[in-house]
């Protein structure tokens, strides 16, 4: 795509496109899920998307600027999913702890598009959204503000990190994917325990919370930092 985007009242197409779809931004963006699901990074282009959605390609400018346009929103799509149906409780843990682990699970339900948007930042509705509640979980917490943003910026850069992490994991073939597991099962077991004391002794647990992703744990370490760092902590520690 190139720099040609039409102005937003004359975006909406009014008569379907071949296959009976009538465009529209989500439309676009589901179908790019689901081709860079399917075909991976290639995928992403107008003439693919124009096929699978019947339409002339050029009709997606009508949308998006370019494909950098399409993907930041794929992106902010994602982190539109992880806000689905959720609701503060008022309990700051809780409420950081469960936005976290949905963050990850949006971006490890489509892993081939996490690889191409985790690391992005999108500026739209969704994100600012995002941003805007974590932010007052945070702030709510009683942590002040520069405190507040130091915290979330580790918050998402560690929850996004391991969406990277973990998709890419996911975005393996099978085979490469089984063979990765069974290195903690088959060579680290086999490692000579008077070189390698520690790994004989904790190979069994090694290998299996290898099989899974480390991020639940870490994310519960960087809640018990932050608890660490509330206004009071200090004192009802001692």
């Amino acid at each position: 795509m190139t720099e040609r985007v039409v102005p937003e009242p004359q975006r909406r197409r009014r008569r379907p496109t071949k296959q009976g779809t009538v465009l529209s931004e989500q439309v676009i963006v589901e179908t790019a899920l689901r081709l860079v699901g399917r075909h991976g990074a290639d995928a992403l282009t107008v003439r693919r998307l124009g096929a699978a959605l019947g339409a002339d390609p050029s009709a997606l400018y009508r949308y998006f600027r370019n494909t950098d346009d399409l993907l930041l929103a794929v992106a902010d799509e994602l982190i539109g999913r992880a806000q689905l149906g959720w609701q503060p409780t008022g309990e700051w843990r809780a409420d950081l702890c469960e936005l976290g682990l949905r963050v990850h699970a949006s971006y490890q339900a489509h892993p081939q598009a996490a690889l191409l948007a985790a690391h992005r930042t999108t500026g739209r509705d969704n994100e600012i959204r995002a941003v805007e509640l974590i932010l007052g979980v945070l702030r709510s917490a009683g942590l002040h503000d520069q405190e507040a943003v130091r915290i979330y910026h580790a918050f998402v850069d560690q929850a996004l990190a391991f969406a990277a992490l973990d998709a890419a994991a996911l975005a393996l073939p099978a085979p490469a994917q089984a063979a990765d597991l069974r290195v903690w099962q088959d060579r680290y077991s086999r490692v000579e325990a008077s070189a390698h004391p520690h790994i004989a002794a904790t190979v069994r647990l090694l290998a299996a919370d290898m099989m899974l992703s480390g991020y639940p744990f870490a994310l519960e370490l960087l809640l018990d930092a932050v608890a660490a760092r509330l206004p009071g902590a200090g004192r009802e520690a001692g």
